[in-house]
């Protein structure tokens, strides 16, 4: 076995990600309720005990929802970098979560989890210090970018070299712009430079990053009102097919289940 990867579930009510190796087990994110994540990975054939890490993007309940319950009912180590494990711990709305196990990592740092190298990058979001990930396991790696609002250089260069990126395509633009139910103070967040990647957004960040060594993308964290799964994939799969990277397989993620593991 090289590394697999599943998306158990994304979208703004809750994002997770498993990671696996034949040695080591992680969650990137628990943002889905401990009883989901434990049942979407019964789902698949795993369990909560073979889990060897948790590892945060950001403090938002969207990634961190599960988060409390799991380390109760076992004390897994939390790598996060210092001002996301500061922010969630004292969220008046976290009582005793200040007993997590901790594993603190500086933004830009290169760290270990069992046999997997866990690269951390800044990305543009409205957190505290919100990163993205890479992360390899001998030739292959994955790339994690759920929460942005912009591919900066520093983005783009950290994916280029990935055999699957989980990239967020959060909403389509002109569904955002004629939603009703959202204020436009809310809709300039989501739209700005540290809010939430497009369609045509992620398309283009995609095809940037695109190499004959990119074979799957998961698109991620879209949104329920304001997207549409075939949309998405449409606009992603245009802009690879464009810049003659039609070899790369597009998935979409579901904020309702699990996507087929992806053997790497």
């Amino acid at each position: 076995m090289g590394m697999q990867v599943t998306v158990l579930g994304s979208g703004s009510a809750g994002n997770c990600t498993l990671i696996e190796t034949e040695a080591t087990t992680i969650l990137v994110d628990a943002g889905l309720s401990s009883r989901q994540i434990t049942q979407r990975l019964e789902l698949i054939g795993r369990n909560v005990e073979q889990l060897d890490a948790i590892l945060l993007t950001h403090e938002h309940s969207d990634h961190t929802r599960g988060l409390h319950v799991l380390c109760k009912q076992r004390p897994f180590p939390v790598y996060a970098n210092r001002l996301t494990a500061e922010a969630f711990a004292t969220d008046p709305e976290c009582n005793g979560r200040r007993k997590i196990s901790w594993r603190l990592f500086s933004t830009g740092a290169l760290f270990e989890i069992g046999d997997l190298v866990v690269e951390s990058f800044s990305v543009p979001h409205d957190a505290y210090d919100p990163v993205g990930f890479k992360i390899h396991h001998g030739t292959v790696a994955v790339g994690i970018l759920t929460d942005l609002g912009q591919a900066t250089k520093l983005v783009v260069e950290r994916v280029r070299a990935v055999d699957a990126l989980v990239l967020e395509s959060n909403h389509d633009i002109k569904l955002l712009q004629g939603d009703t139910a959202r204020p436009w103070s809310l809709k300039q967040r989501i739209m700005s430079r540290h809010g939430h990647l497009s369609n045509d957004a992620a398309a283009t960040l995609a095809g940037e990053v695109a190499s004959d060594r990119l074979r799957h993308v998961f698109l991620a964290h879209l949104s329920r009102d304001c997207n549409r799964p075939d949309l998405a994939q449409q606009v992603v799969s245009r802009k690879l097919q464009q810049v003659g990277a039609s070899h790369v397989a597009v998935a979409v993620s579901s904020q309702d289940k699990p996507t087929a593991t992806l053997n790497l």
